[in-house]
């Protein structure tokens, strides 16, 4: 990391298309039974999905997940700002089963379009260039893709 470059510079812009409403995109994301089923929904072995939410400014999120008890992920976020159905902000600290922890700055729009959603990703505060590409190619894509599967069988 050069000396000009801060955490708050690595981070990742992305937006996936959606089948379905603002509201329906923006209900998907946020509620905890829509959250249980669309977190596992591409699984072929179902794993441990716990989600709490309270969707409020100052309340969290708290999702737990893995494939046994012994690899499970957690993620806390705190809702800073929230507009349904159009704009999330919140302040996210995850930590992988190794107990590594990171926090990140994550905001997400829902934009009508052509029938559909634009959802809108933007994240900032990954300590490397590397961790933000995994999220970049692995966890949002797959994110939006477990998204697009929930919308598309409700």
């Amino acid at each position: 990391m050069s000396d000009t470059q801060t955490n708050e510079t690595i981070g990742l812009r992305m937006s996936r298309q959606l089948p379905a409403s603002p509201e329906a995109v923006f209900d998907a994301y946020t509620d905890a039974e829509k959250q249980k089923i669309w977190f596992s929904i591409l699984d072929e072995e179902p794993g441990i999905v716990e989600i709490e939410v309270d969707l409020r400014v100052g309340g969290t999120q708290k999702a737990v997940w893995g494939p046994d008890r012994d690899t499970l992920f957690t993620e806390v976020q705190t809702f800073l700002e929230i507009d349904r159905p159009h704009r999330l902000v919140t302040e996210s600290t995850g930590s992988d089963p190794s107990g590594q922890e990171m926090t990140t700055h994550v905001e997400v729009t829902f934009e009508p379009v052509d029938g559909g959603t634009l959802m809108t990703v933007v994240q900032t505060g990954f300590p490397t260039p590397e961790i933000r590409d995994f999220f970049e190619t692995e966890a949002w894509n797959g994110a939006f893709d477990r998204i697009e599967a929930y919308l598309t069988r409700v």
